[in-house]
C-alpha cells in the first residue's frame, strides 16, 4: 500500500502592514524574517522535512547522477602552475577530500617559463604545501577561502577564511618557512586582502552594517590589528569599495563604485599611508576602470570609459596627471563593448564583447593596434587567466565552450602561437563529436532579437527534428554575461536527451551596454518578456512543448523564475529557483538590509520614489502570484547565512504560492551562504539533487 504524501507545512499568516506612497499592504508572512526565532527555524526545518519526504523517491536518481558527475571527474589531479617569482604555484585534488590543497615548486631557473607538466601520481620535486583546505576545513561544516596571496619574496602567505556561509572572513599570515601561523588575526574582513609590494602590509577592506564594503585598512604585519591605519573610507550609502595593486606593483588603486558611477584613486606603493589622489573625480553616470603600464619610459594610465561612450572607449593619460590631456587609443565602437585592458611591460591585453562573445586582443602600445586572438568554434568562453609576471613572454589563456571541456593555453606573444598546456579531464569516453551546439535567435515582445544558445546530444537527433525536453536557463542583470561554458553536471542531462539552452536575455550584458540598459530600472520587464519569448520560440520552432520545457536561474535569476512563473505558467513544467530574489520590492524598500542603497541604481529606488515603487511591485514575485491559475512545480533552494538574499525571501514566496494550491518546495541549507554548501562532494550532492528534480519533472526519473 503506497502511504498517503505528507501534508505541506502551513505558515501562519500574521500580517504585517507595509506603507508607501498612500500604498498599504498587508504582508501576511514577513515574520519569517525573525532568524533567531526558535519558530522560524522549526518552520524551515519543517519545510525541509517535507521537500525530503516529496522527493525520497529521486534518492535513487541522485544517487546515479552524484556517482555520474564523480565517475567522469578525474579526482586526483593538479592544476597548470602558474609563474610568479621564483615558484610555480599550482592546486592539488585528492580522492575523497572536499577541498583543494594549494602548492608551490621552485623554478628550474629565471628563464623557465614552461610550466612543468604534473603528475596526480609522481611526486613534484621541491613540492611545498602553502595551505590545505581540509585541514582548515576540519571541525567546520562550511569553509570558504575569501583570500589568498603570497608575499612577492615567497616567505609569507596571507589567507582569510569563513566557516559560517556569511562572507565575513577572518584573515591570517602564515610563515611558509615554519608552517606556523604568525600572532596576526584580522576579523571580519571582506574578501580579496593582499600584501603589500615589500610584504611589510596588508591591505583588506571591511564592510558596514549593510554588507556594503566601505573602509580600506592598511595592516603593518607583525602588529595588532587594533591598531590598523585606514586608508580610505567611503561614507555614501551608495558606493562600495576595493582595493589592489598594479601588475607593476608600482601603485595601489583604490576603486569606488556603484553600479553606474566609479571613482578611483591612486597611492604610490612606496608611500602607502600617503593621501589617496583621484584619477578622475566621480560624475554620475560615468564608470571608468584605469591599469598603470610604462610607455617610453613614462608612468602612463589606460583608461575604458563610457563618457559620451556607450559601449566605452579606451584612452591613455598621464599617471602624474591623469585629469590633463587624454590621448584616445580605441575610440567609441558600436557594437563592440570594452570591458577591461590588462596591462604588461611591453604590450596590454584588451577585453571585449562582440557578436555576443567575449574576445580579446592584443594592444600595441606604440601604435594602439589590436590583434584579436581567433578561436575555431562558433560558440566559446575565452578569458585571461592567472598572470601575475609584469614581463612574461607568454599569456596564460582559459578556454572552453559547450563541448570543448575547460582548456588552458599559454599564448606565446612573439608568434601568436596556442601552446596547449592541459584540457580538463572527462573520464568515461567523452567524445565532443558527439554533441551539438549552435546559437538560433528569438523574436522578443517589442522586436528585439534575443540570442539563444543550445547545446544537445546528437544520438537523440538535433533540435527541431522532434519534440525533446529541454532544460532552459536565465539571468539577465547587473550586465553579467552567462557564457557558453562546459559543465561536467550538465552532461547527464545531456545523455538523457535533454537539451539545453541559455536565453541571453536583456539585463545581461551579451550584446553590449544598450542590451543591459535595456533590461533594468524602468525597463526590468524586458528581462522577463524575452525569456517568455526565448521559451515560446523553443516550442514554435517543434524544439520543445510546455509538458517538458523546465526553467532555471539563481539569485537575480531566481527573481527571472518567479517573474516568468507568473507572467507565462503555461509555458512551463518546473521551475528551478535557486536562492531566487522574489521578495525583491520588501528588500529594495528597506536600506538597512544588506547592499539595497547600492542595489537601487539596478531596480530603482521605490523608497522615495513613487513610479519606482509602482513598477516594481507590478513585478515583484511575491506579491504578483496569481489566484486561480495552473502554477508549473516549483522547487526553490536558499541558504539561511545567505547574506546576498535572505532565506525569507524564497520562505514567503513558497508559503504565498501554497495558499493558492501550487505544488512548492522549499530546501533550505542550514549551514551555508549564497553560493549553497561548500567541499566539492557537497556541491555534487547538491547539483544532483537539483538535477534529479528537473529530470522528474520531465518525465525522465526512472531513465
Amino acid at each position: 500500500m503506497t502511504s498517503a504524501p505528507p501534508a505541506a507545512p502551513v505558515a501562519a499568516a500574521r500580517p504585517t502592514v507595509r506603507t508607501h506612497h498612500g500604498d498599504e499592504v498587508a504582508d501576511p508572512y514577513e515574520w519569517l524574517r525573525a532568524k533567531e526565532d526558535p519558530e522560524v527555524i522549526a518552520h524551515l526545518e519543517a519545510e525541509n522535512a517535507y521537500t525530503d519526504a516529496r522527493t525520497a523517491h529521486l534518492a535513487g536518481l541522485r544517487g546515479r547522477i552524484f556517482d555520474e558527475i564523480k565517475g567522469r571527474t578525474l579526482e586526483t589531479d593538479l592544476s597548470v602552475p602558474s609563474r610568479h617569482g621564483a615558484w610555480w604555484y599550482y592546486g592539488r585534488t585528492v580522492a575523497g577530500k572536499q577541498y583543494g590543497i594549494h602548492c608551490r615548486a621552485p623554478l628550474a631557473g629565471p628563464d623557465d617559463w614552461t610550466p612543468p607538466v604534473l603528475s596526480p601520481d609522481a611526486p613534484v620535486p621541491g613540492e611545498e604545501v602553502l595551505l590545505d583546505g581540509n585541514v582548515e576545513a576540519e571541525g567546520h561544516e562550511f569553509f570558504s577561502l575569501g583570500s589568498f596571496d603570497v608575499s612577492t619574496d615567497g616567505t609569507r602567505l596571507l589567507y582569510g577564511v569563513d566557516t559560517e556561509g556569511d562572507e565575513r572572513y577572518t584573515l591570517r599570515i602564515r610563515d611558509l618557512a615554519t608552517g606556523e601561523d604568525l600572532a596576526d588575526v584580522v576579523t571580519g574582513t571582506s574578501a580579496g586582502a593582499c600584501f603589500s609590494p615589500d610584504g611589510r602590509h596588508v591591505v583588506y577592506t571591511t564592510v558596514d552594517d549593510a554588507w556594503r564594503p566601505d573602509t580600506v585598512w592598511l595592516h603593518e604585519v607583525g602588529t595588532d590589528a587594533a591598531g590598523d591605519a585606514t586608508l580610505f573610507h567611503e561614507s555614501d550609502e551608495r558606493y562600495w569599495v576595493g582595493a589592489g595593486f598594479s601588475r607593476s606593483d608600482r601603485f595601489l588603486f583604490i576603486e569606488v563604485g556603484s553600479s553606474i558611477t566609479t571613482e578611483e584613486y591612486l597611492v604610490p606603493a612606496d608611500d602607502l599611508r600617503a593621501e589617496p589622489r583621484s584619477i578622475w573625480p566621480r560624475r554620475e553616470g560615468v564608470e571608468y576602470s584605469a591599469t598603470h603600464a610604462v610607455v617610453d619610459g613614462e608612468d602612463v594610465l589606460y583608461i575604458v570609459h563610457n563618457q559620451d561612450a556607450l559601449d566605452f572607449e579606451l584612452v591613455r593619460v598621464a599617471a602624474s596627471d591623469p585629469q590633463g590631456a587624454r590621448e584616445v587609443v580605441l575610440p567609441h565602437t558600436p557594437g563592440r563593448r570594452l570591458l577591461d585592458v590588462s596591462a604588461f611591460r611591453d604590450w596590454g591585453v584588451v577585453s571585449y564583447r562582440r557578436e555576443g562573445l567575449a574576445r580579446m586582443g592584443m594592444l600595441d602600445y606604440a601604435s594602439g593596434a589590436v590583434a584579436e586572438m581567433t578561436f575555431d568554434e562558433p560558440l566559446y568562453a575565452a578569458g585571461l587567466g592567472g598572470n601575475p609576471e609584469w614581463a612574461p613572454p607568454v599569456l596564460r589563456v582559459g578556454y572552453g565552450s559547450f563541448v570543448t571541456p575547460g582548456t588552458v593555453y599559454d599564448y606565446v606573444v612573439a608568434t601568436g602561437e596556442l601552446l596547449l598546456r592541459k584540457q580538463q579531464p572527462v573520464l568515461g569516453g567523452y567524445d565532443p563529436a558527439e554533441y551539438g551546439q549552435e546559437r538560433v535567435w528569438a523574436t522578443a515582445s517589442d522586436g528585439a532579437e534575443v540570442p539563444i544558445s543550445l547545446v544537445w546530444k546528437r544520438s537523440f537527433g538535433d533540435p527541431g527534428d522532434g519534440v525533446r525536453p529541454v532544460h532552459l536557463y536565465g539571468y539577465g542583470s547587473y550586465e553579467h554575461s552567462i557564457e557558453p561554458g562546459f559543465s561536467v553536471a550538465r552532461l547527464s542531462m545531456l545523455d538523457r536527451g535533454v537539451v539545453f539552452a541559455i536565453a541571453h536575455v536583456r539585463g545581461g550584458g551579451e550584446m553590449g551596454r544598450q542590451w543591459y540598459e535595456d533590461g533594468k530600472l524602468q525597463h526590468k520587464r524586458n528581462t522577463f518578456t524575452d525569456f517568455v519569448a526565448c521559451a515560446e520560440h523553443l516550442v514554435a520552432t517543434g524544439v520543445a512543448e510546455p509538458s517538458r520545457l523546465v526553467a532555471e536561474g539563481g539569485s537575480a535569476g531566481g527573481l527571472l523564475m518567479g517573474a516568468v512563473a507568473n507572467l507565462a505558467p503555461e509555458l512551463f513544467a518546473g521551475v528551478l529557483a535557486d536562492v531566487p530574489f522574489v521578495d525583491a520590492l520588501t528588500t529594495i524598500l528597506d536600506p538597512s538590509l544588506p547592499l539595497t542603497v547600492i542595489e537601487w541604481d539596478e531596480w530603482g529606488d521605490p523608497l522615495h520614489d513613487a513610479e519606482v515603487y509602482a513598477y516594481m511591485k507590478s513585478y515583484t514575485p511575491y506579491e504578483n502570484v496569481r489566484p486561480g491559475v495552473r502554477y508549473p512545480r516549483i522547487l526553490a533552494t536558499t541558504s539561511l547565512n545567505d547574506t546576498r538574499v535572505y532565506y525569507v525571501e524564497p520562505a514567503k514566496w513558497v508559503a504565498r504560492l501554497r495558499e493558492e494550491g501550487v505544488d512548492a518546495l522549499l530546501k533550505c541549507e542550514m549551514v551555508a551562504g549564497h553560493g549553497g554548501v561548500s567541499g566539492r562532494y557537497n556541491a555534487w550532492h547538491q547539483r544532483a539533487y537539483e538535477l534529479a528534480w528537473l529530470l522528474d519533472v520531465l518525465g525522465l526519473a526512472e531513465v
